[in-house]
This record gives structure tokens, C-alpha cells and sequence, in this order.
């Protein structure tokens, strides 16, 4: 998730596609079809050392992510999305695929430090039109900003020296 990438790019990757000293992967991307560098988190990449510590290197051509029952096979998208399933019925919840990508561009671009065109090119939008579709407000987010608002002193008004006091009142009350 912490890439952007979408998950049938991230199903692509082989061995040779992890630069782990730059904390990226390597990706053919859905839209140009160029081989590009999305970043990883430096949680994803032991997260991704666990996993082939457990299972073993794959061969340098060979997809990074296989099954783990049956014969050791590549996984496809669609079994992917079927362990998916599995996961949102014992947690009764209905995410997909694609909400990952969506979460991640939902973080990056409430990160105060990553602008709208930073979270566009992680996630390798032409438009970014496209990537502001991806983003939506969360009412916790505008409850905790409102709460904040309502808790600030009021701005005390002020008016240009030379006003009579009773003519400001008569203008704007008081």
C-alpha cells in the first residue's frame, strides 16, 4: 500500500525489480507501459524481507509474489482479489484491490509536507485531475478542523485610525 502502486503492477514485480538500498520497486506502469520507480516504505521492505526469508528467493525472472499452498506458482490478480474476499468476510469489512491505492493517496496527500502534484507522481497520474478524484474529505478529519476553529479566540476587529468610534458603530454595529 505505502507505494501507490496498483496491485496488477505490484503482482509484476520480479527479484530484479527491488532496489533495496532506494526503498523502491520497479513497475510496469498500467498507463505509458514503462518500467518506473514507485517508492516503498521502509516498513514494506522488511515486511517484504519476512516474506522471502519464508519462502526463499524466487529466480531472477521469476514473479516476486507466489503462492504459498499447493505448487509454488505465481499469484494472479484474481487470486489476489480472492484472498481479499476471504479477509473482508472474517472481518466483515468490503475493501478491494484498488482502496489500497486509494488509502495511500488519501495519506500522502493529508502529509502537511506533500503537495497535490507529489502525490500525482507517486502515483504516475497524467492528469491531475485524475489523481483529485482519489481524494476525499474524512468527517473525522473535518470535525477535528471544525473543533479547532470553533476553538480559537475570535479575531479582535480593528479599524484605520481617524474613524470616530460612534460612526464605526453606526456602520457596522456594535
Amino acid at each position: 500500500m505505502s507505494s501507490g502502486a496498483r496491485a496488477s503492477e505490484l503482482l509484476g514485480v520480479v527479484i530484479g525489480d527491488v532496489d533495496w538500498a532506494g526503498a523502491r520497486l520497479y513497475v510496469i506502469s498500467k498507463g505509458s507501459r514503462l518500467r518506473q520507480p514507485v517508492p516503498v516504505s521502509p516498513e514494506a521492505i522488511r515486511y517484504l524481507t519476512r516474506y522471502l526469508d519464508a519462502d526463499g528467493l524466487p529466480g531472477p525472472d521469476e514473479p516476486l509474489w507466489r503462492t504459498r499452498r499447493g505448487e509454488s506458482r505465481p499469484v494472479s490478480y484474481w487470486a489476489m482479489r480472492r484472498v481479499l474476499q476471504r479477509a473482508n468476510e472474517k472481518l466483515r469489512t468490503n475493501w478491494s484491490l484498488h482502496d489500497l491505492r486509494h488509502t495511500a493517496a488519501t495519506r500522502m496527500a493529508c502529509d502537511p509536507e506533500m503537495t497535490l502534484r507529489d502525490v500525482q507522481a507517486v502515483l504516475r497520474h497524467a492528469n491531475i485531475e485524475t489523481t483529485g478524484r482519489y481524494l476525499t474529505a474524512r468527517v473525522e478529519d473535518m470535525f477535528d478542523k471544525l473543533q479547532e476553529h470553533y476553538n480559537r479566540p475570535r479575531p479582535q476587529r480593528t479599524y484605520s485610525a481617524g474613524y470616530a468610534e460612534a460612526d464605526v458603530k453606526a456602520v457596522f454595529g456594535g
